[in-house]
């Protein structure tokens, strides 16, 4: 099973070859810090399994190809990020949009997606931020730290310690000209976000599509 999973995850994940629909949608999606050091069919003791491969699906559309890799134990995210950052820029020379580009993160992913937006500093690129927006987190160490891009961010409010990233000084430090933040009320805490749910897929998809 393990092995048939991992399958599946390559076939959406760095051989990139950019078709040249001009429609078409790609989209890279960071999973959270806790399938880094765990398998993909490991349970978190609290939250259960981090349905990380029906994301993947649900996130599929016919115009959309999804992006994405199962990251090393302890992966550094700003060095991650300017990996993907990269990654953006080959797309880009193979002749995708930038406005056809997505960077889609939960929890740590967020975190990943965030400094993404900040080493781009592109105003295209369309990102969405679950679960990765809290008080006295780690990228407020950065005090000069600017958002790029058109942001959606979505927070849960039964998770402990959110805090809306309207709020944050990276938000503030910014000049987004497409912003837009939700808050869940799934009452699964952190737990939301392990989990393949229409709350934060839906919008999440849409603002892909815009």
């Amino acid at each position: 099973m393990q092995k048939l999973l991992f399958l599946w995850v390559l076939f959406f994940s760095w051989n990139i070859n950019a078709q040249k629909s001009s429609g078409k949608e790609y989209v890279f999606f960071l999973h959270n810090k806790f399938l880094e050091e765990h398998r993909l069919d490991e349970l978190h003791p609290k939250y259960g399994l981090a349905a990380y491969l029906a994301i993947l699906h649900k996130l599929q559309e016919k115009n959309t190809l999804i992006l994405s890799e199962k990251r090393k134990p302890d992966t550094d995210p700003t060095v991650y990020a300017k990996k993907i950052v990269l990654k953006i820029d080959s797309l880009r020379g193979h002749g995708v949009p930038y406005d056809h580009i997505s960077i889609v993160g939960t929890s740590q992913g967020g975190y990943i997606a965030q400094y993404i937006s900040y080493y781009a500093k592109n105003p295209d690129l369309k990102f969405v931020f679950i679960g990765a927006s809290f008080k006295n987190d780690s990228m407020n160490k950065d005090r000069e730290l600017k958002l790029y891009g058109k942001v959606l961010s979505i927070n849960e409010k039964t998770d402990a310690g959110a805090e809306l990233l309207s709020r944050q000084l990276r938000f503030k430090n910014s000049d987004l000209k497409s912003f837009k933040e939700i808050t869940l009320d799934t009452g699964l805490e952190h737990g939301f976000l392990f989990r393949a749910l229409d709350e934060w897929i839906i919008p999440t998809k849409e603002w892909i599509q815009q």
